[in-house]
């Protein structure tokens, strides 16, 4: 599966413990991360300073769903299964 244009999920959705430029304690699950654009692109998308979690992200149906707003679920839902108490 590519990534659906304009979805942004995975940028909002999970939280993210490693640093990102200009989030150097990463970000809060729920939370927009810094990067994303207003066209829900990456916008350090192929840079050497993006976190590797981000790069190492691939594109799923069982991840992703049909839409965006099925992903920010799907995505929310494993966040919370996956989280320590």
């Amino acid at each position: 599966m590519e990534c659906r244009p304009g979805c942004g999920a995975c940028c909002v959705a999970p939280s993210i413990s490693s640093p990102i430029p200009g989030m150097p304690q990463g970000k809060l699950a729920g939370e927009r991360c810094l990067h994303l654009s207003v066209h829900m692109l990456c916008d350090i998308f192929g840079r050497p300073d993006r976190p590797l979690v981000c790069s190492q992200f691939v594109a799923d149906p069982e991840v992703c769903g049909g839409s965006s707003e099925e992903a920010i679920r799907i995505l929310g839902w494993w966040e919370q299964a996956t989280s320590v108490a």
